[in-house]
């Protein structure tokens, strides 16, 4: 079955299996691992989340919640549905337990999302990861980023920029750091507007791509000090195709888009690790990338990283992996 295909059959089997009786308790009494952590405010079951991407328009939010995640992230929601990229756009790389994907966005709008979201399971940490529609351009993404901040404010925990998708044409350019603190600027001058209102300050925090030279991660630190934003995400998918098992003709053939899985652990382990070390600590990261089990859910936090998340990993092994890595770092961290 195509990937993209088998991960829609697959939601769409749990979503009915949950609803059988006690099933979802069953779930939850198997992979629940309770951790309880505290971090910028909020409170988190356990320190292992869902990456965005899988749940992008927060349809699965009660069935995930029953498979042990301490949190999950929603999205990329951008202002305007948009379908995203030409199908296929979804490609596994089994020998070497990765994914190629240009999805490019695709999601439900920031309306019907945020809509949605007024049902989310109670007692739930929830992200929001946003972005821009592809036919927004670069100029005016601020915007588009104020959009989906302004309606997702009330119905999400904390906020994920993501300006590092190489699915979007041209987005990445959005990492440079006039355009990057244009836009987290104007997001924190929303914030303040929300809080002046009487609401709490939900945390902001940029997702980076593993891509970046040592000299322009030492820029994203510097923005994220002189924006006052909260945090980051290291790291999002690569373009990079190189150490993979899988035949380079397979891989060509697959063609473009970002690359994550297994591949991943070493690089964004050490971008961690040199942000941590760069900033001594002061800078909060989420790590994700590469986790595949506990060990490496483990050398995340070891190297710095607050709390992890998985995607691809979580694609191959199932629930299994959430827990395993929940307890290794609940009893080692």
């Amino acid at each position: 079955m195509p990937a993209e295909e088998a991960h829609h059959f697959t939601f769409n089997g749990i979503r009915i299996l949950m609803k059988l009786p006690l099933v979802r308790t069953i779930f939850k009494a198997i992979y629940s691992v309770t951790d309880d952590y505290e971090f910028l405010g909020l409170k988190f079951k356990n320190r292992v989340g869902l990456a965005a991407g899988l749940d992008k328009n927060a349809s699965h939010l009660h069935e995930l919640s029953a498979l042990g995640f301490g949190f999950i992230e929603i999205g990329t929601v951008t202002p305007l549905p948009q379908d995203g990229n030409d199908k296929p756009r979804l490609f596994r790389l089994k020998k070497d337990e990765c994914l190629i994907n240009r999805m490019g966005f695709n999601n439900d709008g920031v309306k019907v999302i945020a809509e949605r979201l007024k049902n989310r399971p109670a007692g739930l940490i929830v992200g929001g990861n946003i972005g821009k529609n592809k036919l927004t351009p670069n100029h005016r993404a601020k915007d588009d980023y104020g959009i989906c901040f302004t309606e997702l404010y009330p119905f999400v925990d904390y906020f994920v920029v993501n300006v590092s998708s190489p699915n979007t044409p041209n987005l990445r350019q959005l990492q440079d750091k006039g355009p990057l603190l244009e836009i987290l600027n104007h997001l924190i001058e929303i914030r303040k507007t929300f809080i002046e209102k009487g609401a709490i300050a939900k945390p902001i925090l940029l997702k980076i791509a593993p891509d970046l030279t040592l000299t322009q991660i030492d820029d994203v630190i510097d923005i994220v000090s002189e924006s006052g934003i909260d945090g980051l995400v290291a790291t999002n998918t690569t373009i990079s195709r190189e150490g993979l098992l899988t035949s380079q003709a397979e891989v060509e053939a697959m063609g473009a888009g970002g690359l994550s899985g297994k591949i991943l652990q070493q690089r964004s382990t050490q971008i961690i690790e040199y942000i941590h070390h760069k900033t001594q600590g002061k800078m909060p990261v989420i790590g994700v990338g590469g986790i595949h089990d506990g060990a490496s859910a483990l050398e995340k936090i070891k190297a710095g990283a607050v709390l992890v998340q998985v995607y691809t990993g979580f694609v191959y092994a199932g629930p299994a992996l959430v827990k395993q890595a929940a307890k290794a770092i609940k009893q080692n961290a």
